[in-house]
């Protein structure tokens, strides 16, 4: 089958693509920051030569040619030297050239002398249209040297972004960027990436202040023939690259700086990439274990509340059928409506769960004294707030709060239970509240153990207790339950120890502008 139209510019494409699979990231044009130029004597002695051989040349034709036309190939040596080594050695091969043909051709030859006045106009406008042959022709092979290193820079710039894009973790990054700064241009490649703590790590040959000082200021820091040079991502510094030169290797050269740069970029942009797909992932796990640990819970709770309801009712049944119980039986009946009730407050407390993590809370909010929900929470206890003296303090002035008098109730009961659960008996428990500013602040406050120390924020997750290991029944969703219903209202809850001994949990509820009544 014959190729169709472009056929051999496909071929050259494929060729140049199976160098770049061989040379991914464009190592070649890190060679190029180290190629030694070309000396300079090189460039003058070629000069001399093609003068030379323009003037054997001229000899040897004789009276063949004019010395008009034996001038004009003078300007070849000056049109050549230019394009090979540049303004120097063109420079050399004009002056070169019109005092050759002024002392070999021109009468009286053998002499710088001139026989004819003609031919100083003729020597004049040769070495001009010399110099500037010589001059245009560097400027144009200086113009190709350059594109030919740009294009060989976003050949390295492209091949290692390619590279990078399939790496998915750091250590991938840092291989592939030891693999291509040391395949000429350094002689070692150091990441210097930080660890949770922000530490970064010690590597030979590199001052760990002066590392410290690159990645604090996210600029670059020269430590004696080290160049270090912070990974600056979009977010923020992601570490810092040490590079060790090679000999002959000038790291501090603006082309080479601004290479090296830009390569620091990609390894910074990559390793911010690779931090966020971990981010990611992680998140979504958790979303997706929270959304069916929710489910699970939703469904269990629904389930057994049918058959708590059935135990309830007939360990009331019991208790109040006749004739009444043996001692023995009636503690059974007893024991057996306690645990019952401990089981449906489980329940509750597992279906708010579920119900405040499903979506926005609808609340019913209406303007209610806090004095009668607080009143309702101490009748929802009952007998379980018995052993423990209960310490009211509601100033008279508590202005009305706009709050969903149910779910707030909750809110106090739950903290109450906890303070009753997890203090001794016998000692007091206060509920108060006051006027904050703006706000309206409430507490329960307790005189038992306190709360552990630097678990007092982790203590409002959910399954989170105060001891790992206790005989204490629950399951740790109490406060993470008063923490959504407050934080629904626009309000705020902490938890702290009393410097006098014991805990106290503090929510902070807006205030408002209740309506005014009308007058009578």
């Amino acid at each position: 089958m014959n190729p169709g139209p472009g056929g051999p510019a496909r071929a050259g494409a494929d060729a140049d693509a199976d160098a770049d699979a061989d040379d991914p990231a464009g190592r070649a044009a890190l060679a190029v920051l180290v190629t030694p130029p070309a000396s300079g004597w090189r460039g003058h002695a070629l000069a001399v030569a093609l003068v030379a051989a323009v003037t054997l040349a001229g000899f040897a034709a004789g009276g063949a040619l004019a010395l008009s036309n034996l001038a004009m190939l003078y300007l070849l040596p000056v049109l050549a030297a230019a394009l090979r080594h540049g303004r120097g050695p063109a420079v050399v091969a004009a002056l070169l050239g019109v005092a050759a043909f002024d002392f070999f051709f021109v009468p009286p030859r053998f002499s710088l002398d001139v026989g004819d006045a003609q031919y100083l106009v003729t020597l004049a406008v040769m070495l001009a249209v010399a110099l500037v042959i010589g001059q245009l022709a560097s400027g144009l092979a200086g113009q190709a040297q350059e594109a030919a290193r740009r294009e060989d820079r976003v050949r390295a710039l492209y091949g290692l972004a390619r590279e990078l894009s399939a790496a998915l973790m750091p250590e991938q990054i840092v291989a592939i960027g030891r693999r291509v700064l040391e395949a000429g241009l350094v002689a070692r490649a150091d990441f210097l990436l930080p660890d949770a703590r922000g530490v970064l790590p010690e590597a030979a040959g590199v001052d760990a202040g002066r590392a410290r000082q690159a990645y604090d200021t996210g600029e670059p820091v020269s430590d004696g023939p080290v160049l270090l040079l912070p990974l600056k991502a979009p977010m923020r510094v992601r570490g810092v690259l040490a590079l060790a030169p090679t000999p002959g290797a000038h790291l501090a050269a603006p082309e080479a700086r601004r290479l090296l740069e830009a390569f620091a970029s990609l390894f910074a942009i990559a390793l911010e990439r690779v931090h966020y797909v971990e981010v990611a992932q992680a998140t979504t796990v958790q979303v997706e274990s929270e959304r069916l640990r929710n489910a699970l819970l939703g469904a269990i709770s629904h389930d057994l509340r049918t058959p708590l309801a059935a135990l309830a009712g007939m360990a009331e049944t019991l208790a109040l059928a006749g004739p009444p119980l043996a001692p023995e039986q009636a503690g059974v009946a007893r024991a057996l409506r306690e645990a019952t009730q401990r089981l449906r407050a489980l329940v509750d407390n597992l279906l708010d769960m579920a119900r405040l993590q499903a979506g926005p809370v609808q609340l019913d909010l209406q303007w209610q004294p806090l004095e009668e929900i607080v009143g309702s929470a101490l009748r929802h206890l009952g007998e379980a707030a018995a052993g423990h003296p209960l310490r009211v303090r509601l100033p008279a002035d508590l202005p009305l709060l706009r709050v969903d008098a149910v779910l707030m109730e909750r809110v106090l009961v739950n903290l109450l239970e906890n303070a009753f659960k997890y203090t001794p008996p016998g000692t007091p428990v206060e509920i108060g509240a006051e006027v904050a500013g703006k706000r309206v602040r409430a507490w329960v406050a307790d005189a038992g153990p306190g709360l552990p120390p630097g678990r007092e924020e982790r203590l409002f997750e959910k399954f989170e207790r105060g001891a790992r290991e206790s005989a204490t029944a629950g399951v740790g969703l109490g406060l993470a339950i008063c923490r959504a219903i407050v934080e629904a209202h626009g309000g705020t809850i902490r938890g702290e120890n009393r410097p006098e001994g014991g805990a106290r949990f503090v929510f902070d509820l807006p205030r408002g502008e209740p309506p005014s009544l009308p007058e009578g």
